[in-house]
């Protein structure tokens, strides 16, 4: 069913709502662009008359590839683990959304006012081209702080002191970011418009109103169905192919579609990877006792890597490491931990005292004869809050009572050099020249620091236990044979169970990005794209591809896939997903005719037909249309809102179960009526999707994996 819904739900149009921090491409294998596709060689894929160019393709990639080295530095940990793989189809969306939209701008003559892309250009801070643009500026040693200034210095640069010549790189970037804001506005107020076609009238919204006031009373047992026995109601292939037949129209695809079978090998370490581990563990520590400290190159290469630490008695890491650094003897050595991900071995290293943060009074000046001036007048009793009124603000720029933190929780935060510290400590209060040159001097001295704390240094020589090179290649030679003894689809399917693999079923398309651990998710297998790849371009009915590999240390896995059928119009009834939708429906209708015909007998009343059905009735006196908490059938409500008040009891089978029912009264509520109101519900209840309005009938044409390089 996952896999139909999302199926049903595809479309390589939908807008992808991520922060720009999220967006990036990054894909392993080379790309290449000799293939003739469509006729052209450079269309990457398409839809209806609108075309997206390689070119444009591989701007992209280097757009989104920035963005994501940019939020890596701002937050490391967040994107960390952000899967590359997604990033690929990503960037080929937002440019078939972007090209979609304008191209249908375009033709409904939409233009952008000057004053729109002044605003967006100039007076907006968030245009991220924009700010990128200030930002080179500032690199490139022009003080630029806002767009207005930097559209200054680039457009006027004999006023600002440059040449046209030193200015026309950044003329180029500042017109190109111009011509894409141009068209994103463009595209913007077109949604706008389309949004607004998309209104209720006064029938809608009446309606509306009429299903939230008119109630029913109404008493209800349900009966679900459960789980059916198949031999009980048994499902023929006719009786499925007349249900495909009137439900054909949901199966509907808007790519090549291919149903695949999928296994994937998860390698995990040996029992004898485990006991080499052990002794790993014992030669780490017999090294450390015996060495000073210091690991052979062989035990490095085998994994185990080293990390020295020094750090204040409140940032020690609670537990094992804590206890042993603050109790144990210089040069001790203990092995804290040892499970089936690795080791950890640690050593005691010297204990000292230190400060751990200083306040200072930091004043640089821009020029070293200035500079002595300043520091003449401060050693000789000039306060540092008063330089500013003696000296230039221009060139002398003061920086007050700055507290300067010397250990963190990570350690040493080397903020200031060792040498200008010496030169603070030992100045006895006095201010000391720091750094002092041609390019000007930074005077500085010590007014507080904090009580010395202790220091404690320690090492630790970690280990992570991964699978042997000897454990992949006895999981490989595993499948290798396995594949050689099943070269059909249906072989690879047949006996995978017996040879100990577990199979998963997908459905890809050229939008798929990679395998994903469950269909519907967007978490993928590590390195599989180069699977669906095969899928998508190589693959054919039946066949079933060689071993493809994700060759993490720690986490290896191994790939193969068969391709079961392939589809470019219906999904057909034969899909696994399809067949058990309809066979679980056609069967519960069954269910339904055999219950609603053995308790129609039994519903003199209400309560005789519930008693029958072994099951409590529920009295709801303000039953709504579309608001009916224990009715999930539309029909079934919609029965119920339908009926007079005649208290007849009824019995009808539906999608989820056996209702039984009776109407006791009829209702309406006084609410007020709200015109906007009831246009939001509507918009709401439509919930329209612009890129499908425009896309229309045109299918999409995605040849993404066309131009990846294969095996």
């Amino acid at each position: 069913m996952a896999t139909l819904e999302k199926i049903r739900s595809k479309s390589v149009f939908l807008i992808v709502v991520i922060g720009v921090a999220l967006l990036a491409f990054i894909i392993g294998d080379a790309l290449t662009n000799s293939q003739n596709i469509f006729g052209e060689r450079t269309t990457i894929a398409k839809v209806g008359s609108t075309k997206i160019d390689f070119h444009d393709y591989q701007r992209k990639r280097e757009e989104l590839n920035n963005q994501l080295e940019e939020a890596r530095r701002q937050n490391p940990a967040q994107f960390a683990n952000f899967d590359t793989q997604v990033l690929a189809q990503m960037a080929l969306d937002q440019l078939m959304q972007e090209d979609i939209v304008i191209s249908a701008a375009d033709k409904a003559g939409i233009r952008t006012t000057g004053n729109l892309l002044r605003y967006y250009m100039i007076e907006n801070p968030q245009n991220q081209r924009v700010m990128d643009i200030v930002r080179q500026l500032n690199a490139s040693g022009l003080s630029v702080q806002t767009p207005q200034q930097a559209y200054e210095v680039i457009f006027n640069p004999k006023r600002n002191g440059m040449t046209d010549a030193q200015m026309e790189p950044f003329q180029r970037l500042w017109l190109n970011a111009e011509k894409e804001m141009q068209e994103t506005i463009k595209g913007s107020v077109y949604q706008r418009v389309l949004a607004g076609t998309v209104k209720a009238n006064d029938l809608d919204k009446k309606a509306l109103y009429n299903d939230y006031i008119t109630t029913t009373a109404v008493d209800v047992a349900y009966l679900p169905y459960g789980s059916l026995d198949a031999k009980e109601y048994p499902v023929s292939s006719d009786e499925l192919k007349k249900a495909y037949s009137e439900k054909k129209g949901l199966f509907r695809v808007d790519e090549e579609t291919k149903d695949v079978s999928f296994i994937s090998v998860s390698i995990s370490a040996s029992s004898a990877d485990r006991a080499a581990a052990r002794q790993l563990a014992q030669n780490t520590i017999k090294e450390l006792r015996d060495s000073a400290g210091q690991l052979s190159k062989a035990t490095k290469k085998e994994g185990v890597s080293m990390s020295h630490h020094a750090v204040r008695a409140a940032d020690l890491p609670s537990g094992a490491v804590k206890e042993f650094v603050m109790n144990a003897p210089k040069d001790s050595v203990k092995l804290i931990s040892e499970t089936v991900q690795g080791f950890t071995v640690i050593r005691v290293g010297k204990r000292t005292e230190a400060v751990d943060s200083i306040q200072v009074n930091l004043v640089s000046a821009a020029t070293e004869a200035l500079g002595n001036k300043v520091l003449t007048a401060l050693n000789s009793g000039l306060p540092a809050d008063s330089v500013s009124v003696r000296f230039s603000t221009d060139s002398v720029a003061p920086q007050l009572n700055q507290w300067i933190p010397l250990y963190t929780a990570q350690g040493p935060t080397n903020a200031i050099a060792d040498e200008m510290l010496d030169s603070l400590r030992s100045a006895g209060g006095r201010y000391v020249t720091l750094q002092g040159g041609p390019q000007g001097m930074l005077i500085g001295k010590i007014v507080e620091q904090k009580s010395p704390k202790t220091i404690y240094e320690y090492d630790l020589a970690e280990f992570v236990l991964g699978p042997s090179v000897k454990t992949v290649g006895d999981e490989r030679a595993k499948l290798e044979k396995f594949l050689l003894e099943n070269k059909t689809a249906a072989d690879f399917v047949k006996n995978a169970e017996k040879a100990g693999y577990t199979i998963q079923n997908f459905s890809f398309t050229q939008s798929t990005p990679a395998v994903p651990r469950m269909m519907g998710m967007n978490s993928y297998y590590p390195d599989s794209r180069q699977v669906v790849r095969w899928v998508m371009i190589d693959g054919e009915d039946g066949e079933v591809s060689h071993i493809y590999e994700s060759k993490n240390a720690i986490t290896p896995a191994l790939y193969a896939v068969a391709v079961e059928r392939s589809y470019d119009d219906f999904v057909p009834v034969s899909n696994p997903d399809v067949n058990a939708m309809l066979t679980r429906e056609v069967r519960a209708s069954k269910a339904g005719d055999k219950l609603v015909g053995k308790f129609s007998k039994k519903t003199q009343s209400l309560q005789s037909a519930a008693q029958a059905m072994g099951v409590d009735p529920v009295n709801v006196s303000t039953f709504r249309f579309g608001h009916n908490a224990g009715v999930a059938d539309p029909a079934v409500m919609g029965r119920i809102n339908g009926s007079k008040a005649d208290k007849k009891v009824v019995i009808t089978k539906g999608e989820d179960g056996v209702y039984v029912y009776q109407v006791t009264g009829k209702g309406s509520e006084k609410f007020p009526f709200s015109d906007q109101m009831y246009e939001q519900q509507y918009y709401q209840l439509v919930n329209p999707n612009l890129l499908e309005m425009i896309k229309g009938d045109n299918k999409v044409k995605n040849n993404i994996y066309k131009f990846e390089a294969g095996d």
